[in-house]
């Protein structure tokens, strides 16, 4: 098993890679959709989205794919580091809403998807992760709710506000978009339009060395603001493997959100996935609570035994990169990077404790 640590794109600069090569990394997963762009001059750039109901940011461009040239230049700034680059971490909205929603563009915008994953093979990244979702990650809140007051995200009810026009995935990809607000989506669409995905886009990465990663629902509820969810009990993980047997098509196995299903065991669900060598890389994170109602804790303080996690996936011979997903942030000059250190050292040590008790 390998350590790796997860970067937004404004934090691919020498400081940020220099510290996850500091604090033990080996790999970085990279998200080149930038979640926080608010338009015009006020950008502000955060630790992390936590889920406004207003959208995280706008979307990319629509018209311009991610070119080999910049990925292969982040690859070099990531190399120089001494760092290696396991995967990019989701599509951009601008690049698959209507493959999300099922709209006019979804024919040109798969054909753009397949480019993508041609492109991301071409320049040796070997997975692309993805959140196949109409609501995507939202509905959460911050608050004082690690070990310490610690600020952290969590949970506190359903959220049931209906989703605007112009918006998908949490994020604005049609500022000019009508008022009013998304149709309902059934379940089955809603499988429909992930297995029309599959089925066009597993063929491409196969040829070209990439393997598909699917997260689970975040937060994972049968239903968020008025649309349903694919993977909100982790039994569904399996559904989703059955609509196409390729070996491409694999897990993003957040073991947090795992964590917070009402139904199925988090331990079970690593088991099963990792012996069948469906998981293409891990999020580590620790709660407390279950949805509708939990909070994100220090990863030394949940619910969730980290250990036993780790024990079972070495006992599958599972080789590839665990991150620390989210952390609570310290009370410091630097809350994020200190509750990242935390979090890193924690999970440094135990896959050390892991390794002892294998040998």
């Amino acid at each position: 098993m390998k350590l790796g640590f997860g970067l937004y794109r404004h934090m691919l600069n020498p400081s940020h890679l220099a510290f996850a090569r500091q604090v033990g990394a080996t790999h970085v997963i990279v998200h080149l959709v930038d979640y926080f762009n608010k338009g015009g001059s006020a950008n502000p750039r955060q630790d992390q989205p936590v889920g406004e109901l207003a959208g995280w940011g706008y979307a990319g461009d629509p018209n311009h794919l991610w070119t080999v040239e910049e990925m292969r230049d982040i690859k070099q700034q990531i190399g120089d580091a001494g760092l290696i680059w396991e995967a990019i971490e989701n599509f951009d909205p601008a690049h698959w809403h209507d493959v999300l929603l099922d709209g006019p563009r979804k024919k040109e915008q798969l054909e753009g998807l397949k480019d993508i994953i041609r492109r991301v093979g071409e320049v040796g990244v070997p997975i692309i992760g993805y959140n196949f979702s109409v609501a995507g990650v939202t509905g959460r809140i911050t608050g004082s709710f690690a070990r310490g007051g610690a600020i952290s995200v969590g949970m506190n009810g359903p959220v049931d506000a209906p989703i605007p026009n112009g918006m998908v995935w949490n994020m604005i990809y049609d500022p000019a978009a009508s008022p009013g607000h998304l149709p309902q989506t059934t379940h089955e669409q809603l499988w429909r339009r992930v297995a029309d995905f599959l089925n066009e886009c597993l063929p491409v990465a196969e040829q070209a060395g990439v393997r598909l990663a699917a997260h689970p629902d975040d937060p994972p509820l049968p239903t968020l603001r008025g649309q349903p969810r694919l993977v909100y009990r982790p039994e569904l993980y399996q559904k989703l493997i059955d609509i196409n047997r390729s070996p491409s098509n694999q897990l993003e196995c957040c073991v947090g959100t795992l964590a917070e299903m009402r139904d199925g065991d988090v331990y079970s669900a690593v088991g099963r996935y990792s012996a069948e060598n469906r998981i293409a890389y891990v999020h580590m994170r620790n709660v407390r609570g279950k949805v509708p109602d939990y909070k994100e804790t220090h990863i030394d303080e949940g619910d969730l035994d980290v250990l036993r996690v780790l024990h079972i996936l070495r006992k599958n011979d599972f080789s590839g990169v665990i991150i620390p997903d989210h952390a609570p942030q310290l009370s410091c000059a630097a809350p994020w990077h200190a509750g990242m250190a935390f979090a890193m050292g924690y999970l440094r040590a135990c896959l050390k404790a892991v390794e002892v008790k294998r040998s």
